[in-house]
C-alpha cells in the first residue's frame, strides 16, 4: 500500500516537472477589452463641445463679390475706380485744336529767317570786293534770300558781265583770284584784270538736265568761269592746252588752288559739259567731302 502510494507521487511529480519545462504558447492572444464606463461618468450629448469654427478669410484673399446683373428695370451701377488708377471722365475732354497759323495756307506760307550775313558783307568790303544787295529771288524752287551783285574784284579784278552770288560764294570768289593774281604774274608776268563769266545765277537743273537735281546756279552759289584777261598780253580761255605750255601750267595752277577755297572745282577733262570753263561752287556734302576733278 505504501509502495503505490509513493509510485503515484513520483508520477503525478514528473508530470508537473514536465510542465514546467514546456515552452510558452507562440500564438498571441488579443488584449482583453477594458470595462465599459459607467453610466453615471457619460457626458450628456447637450453638453459636447461643438467642433472648433475655422478662422475667418483675409479681406484682401476675400473674392469680391458678384456684381448684380443688370435688368431691363434696374440701370448698370456705376463701377468704382481701381485703386491708384486716375479716373477717366465720361466723355473724355476734346483735344485742343490745331493754332490756326500751323494749318491750311498759313502752314504753307511760314518763311525760313535767312542767316545773317553782316560779318560776311564787312569781310568783302575789307577784300576790296564792290557789290549791291539785292531783292531776295524766289523762283519755284529756285532761291536765295541775300543774294549780292558783285561788280569788282580785289586788286581791281573787273566782272564786265557782273555776277549775282550769295556773300559766302562771292567771298570764296574774292579769296580765289588774289591767289590767281600772284599765279598770273610769277608764271605769266602779267598781271590779272578781269574774269569772263558763263553765268552765276540760273534756275536750272545741273548741266542744264530739265530732269536733273537743281544745280548750285539755282540758289546763286555757283560760278562759271570761261576766260582770264591780262593787262598787255591776249586772255586765256579755259579749254585743253598744249602740255608744257604757259597756259596749260597757269590754268593747272589756279584750277588746283580753286580746290582750296570751294567745295566742287570741275573743268575740262571731268566730262563733256565742263570742257571749256571752271565750274566752282559751295555745296555743302556729308562729312565735308569736297569734289575736286
Amino acid at each position: 500500500m505504501v509502495l503505490a502510494f509513493g509510485a503515484l507521487a513520483l508520477a503525478v511529480s514528473a508530470v508537473a516537472s514536465h510542465a514546467a519545462e514546456a515552452p510558452a504558447a507562440t500564438v498571441p492572444m488579443p488584449p482583453p477589452l477594458p470595462p465599459e464606463r459607467p453610466e453615471t461618468l457619460k457626458t450628456p450629448p447637450a453638453l459636447e463641445a461643438p467642433p472648433p469654427t475655422p478662422p475667418a478669410r483675409p479681406a484682401e484673399l476675400t473674392p469680391p463679390a458678384s456684381p448684380p446683373k443688370e435688368t431691363a428695370d434696374a440701370p448698370a451701377q456705376a463701377k468704382p475706380p481701381e485703386i491708384g488708377k486716375p479716373e477717366i471722365p465720361n466723355p473724355p475732354p476734346t483735344p485742343p485744336g490745331r493754332p490756326p497759323e500751323l494749318s491750311g495756307e498759313a502752314a504753307l506760307a511760314l518763311k525760313v529767317t535767312p542767316p545773317d550775313d553782316t560779318a560776311c558783307r564787312t569781310r568783302l568790303k575789307r577784300l576790296g570786293v564792290e557789290f549791291e544787295p539785292l531783292p531776295p529771288i524766289i523762283e519755284g524752287q529756285c532761291t536765295a534770300p541775300l543774294p549780292l551783285k558783285i561788280v569788282r574784284l580785289p586788286d581791281g579784278v573787273a566782272l564786265p558781265q557782273g555776277a549775282t552770288l550769295t556773300c559766302r560764294t562771292a567771298e570764296a570768289l574774292a579769296r580765289w583770284v588774289t591767289e590767281v593774281q600772284v599765279e598770273a604774274e610769277r608764271s605769266l608776268k602779267h598781271g590779272l584784270t578781269g574774269l569772263e563769266l558763263g553765268g552765276s545765277y540760273v534756275c536750272r537743273g545741273q548741266n542744264h538736265d530739265v530732269d536733273a537735281k537743281l544745280s548750285e546756279h539755282a540758289f546763286a552759289n555757283a560760278a562759271d568761269i570761261m576766260a582770264f584777261t591780262f593787262a598787255g598780253r591776249a586772255s586765256i580761255p579755259v579749254k585743253a592746252m598744249p602740255d608744257g605750255s604757259d597756259e596749260a601750267r597757269f590754268l593747272s595752277a589756279v584750277r588746283g588752288k580753286a580746290c582750296g577755297f570751294f567745295r566742287t572745282v570741275l573743268g575740262p577733262g571731268s566730262n563733256a559739259a565742263h570742257a571749256n570753263h571752271f565750274h566752282l561752287d559751295e555745296r555743302e556734302r556729308t562729312a565735308g567731302h569736297r569734289l575736286c576733278e
